[in-house]
C-alpha cells in the first residue's frame, strides 16, 4: 500500500522542501521498497513556481541532498483527501491547515517534530530571516524527525502486512 506524505510550511521554499528532500533520502536509504509518495507545499502562495531558497539548496547540498528540482506550490483542497499524512512544520501552519480542511481530515495532520520525540507542540523554526546556521538547524531537525517518521511508517507497513 502506498503511503502519501505531504510536508507543509508557509511558503514552501525553506522548511518543507528541506523536509521533503531529507525524508526522500532517508527513506531511499533505509526502506527503498516502501511505496511512498513524498511532496511538499505551502499554506500560502507567496513563492509558487519558485525553487527553494538558495540557502536551503546550498545547506542541503553540503549533506548530499539535491533540492534544485523542487518548485514551490500551495496546498490545494485535493491534497487533503490525497495524502495520508500532512506534516506541518509548525503550529501556525497546522492551524492554517485545520481551518482550510474539512474536519474529517484533521487526524491526518501532524507536527513534524512529533516524530523526533519532541514536545507535542515543538516547531521547526523558520530560517528565512536568519543566517546560514538556521538552515543547518532545519536540516538537523529534519534528519531527526524523518528517521522517526520512517520508523512509524515501517511499523504501520508491518502491521498492515500481518492483517
Amino acid at each position: 500500500m502506498m503511503y502519501r506524505v505531504l510536508f507543509v510550511c508557509m511558503g514552501n521554499i525553506c522548511r518543507s522542501p528541506t523536509a521533503e528532500g531529507v525524508f526522500r533520502r532517508i527513506a531511499g536509504e533505509r526502506a527503498p521498497d516502501l511505496p511512498l509518495e513524498i511532496a511538499s507545499a505551502g499554506t500560502h502562495g507567496y513563492h509558487v513556481g519558485e525553487p527553494p531558497d538558495p540557502r536551503a539548496i546550498a545547506a542541503a547540498a553540503r549533506r548530499g541532498i539535491d533540492l534544485r528540482g523542487l518548485r514551490a506550490r500551495q496546498v490545494d483542497d485535493a491534497d487533503f483527501g490525497r495524502f495520508d499524512l500532512i506534516v506541518a512544520m509548525d503550529r501556525l501552519n497546522r492551524e492554517t491547515l485545520r481551518e482550510r480542511m474539512p474536519a474529517e481530515y484533521h487526524e491526518r495532520i501532524r507536527l513534524f517534530m512529533e516524530f523526533a520525540g519532541r514536545a507535542r507542540d515543538a516547531d521547526v523554526p523558520d530560517p528565512y530571516y536568519g543566517g546560514p546556521l538556521g538552515f543547518e538547524q532545519v536540516l538537523d531537525l529534519a534528519e531527526e524527525a524523518s528517521a522517526g517518521l520512517l520508523d512509524e511508517l515501517l511499523r504501520e507497513s508491518e502491521s498492515r502486512r500481518r492483517r
